[in-house]
């Protein structure tokens, strides 16, 4: 691992961060540009990682340039380490010297290896995730030590962009269900206007037989409708040849 010594967003944490939530296409995006970023910006930092806890399990959702892939993988396999517990007990976790650590001796064996040498994570609190955190590494002993307080006022500021980030999502997910919802309906509808006009029944009785038949066929109603609905106008067509 190398040390990133420059980058994008030599500004302030507040005009950089800014910067990147006005740009960002998603958390994703928004997620890879902090963990560079943080490089950048926390003395003694050579990489960076963003850990959420997502479905009832923590992943890595953005890695800095020059993070070993398996860095965080290990300790979500293990249970345990520095962004574990930083993320479930809401505790900054600092390891000045992983060499001289004992609190989790098969992650620090795993990093000691990839040559990280010092490690910082600090929760981050995300609305609607049960953990998060922040989490930065160095390759020398306490190299992280003149940064801890420019990393704590990084956290503070990535939590936000986070969650901002986050609600963008919810909103967008939202108007997705709702769009879906509302394609369903309509051609529901639409089956259940050909078969009262074909049977001459009541649309209770034609909703109904819809539902019967998509039970027995173990389909679902919306994609049963748009089969009757694409049967029906590929019939007119011929029809009308």
């Amino acid at each position: 691992m190398t040390p990133q010594t420059t980058g994008p967003g030599t500004g302030t944490n507040t005009d950089t961060l800014d910067h990147a939530m006005a740009r960002t296409q998603g958390l994703d995006t928004l997620l890879r540009d902090l963990t560079d970023r943080a490089v950048v910006q926390v003395p003694g930092a050579v990489a960076c990682s963003v850990t959420v806890r997502r479905a009832d399990r923590l992943m890595t959702l953005a890695g800095s340039t020059g993070l070993p892939s398996g860095l965080d993988l290990r300790q979500y396999e293990n249970g345990s380490g520095p962004c574990v517990d930083a993320a479930e007990t809401g505790d900054a976790q600092y390891a000045p010297d992983l060499a001289a650590e004992t609190r989790w001796p098969a992650y620090t064996e795993y990093a000691l290896a990839t040559g990280v040498r010092c490690v910082l994570a600090l929760p981050l609190p995300v609305e609607g995730e049960t953990g998060a955190a922040l989490n930065l590494y160095g390759i020398e002993p306490d190299s992280l030590a003149q940064g801890l307080d420019a990393a704590r006022a990084f956290a503070e500021r990535a939590a936000d962009a986070v969650n901002e980030a986050l609600r963008i999502e919810r909103r967008q997910a939202s108007a997705a269900d709702v769009r879906t919802a509302l394609l369903s309906r309509s051609v529901i509808d639409q089956a259940v206007g050909m078969l009262m006009a074909r049977e001459r029944i009541d649309a209770h009785r034609a909703l109904e037989r819809l539902r019967r038949a998509s039970q027995d066929r173990n389909v679902k109603l919306r994609d049963l409708c748009a089969q009757v609905v694409a049967r029906a106008s590929g019939d007119a067509s011929h029809g009308g040849q």
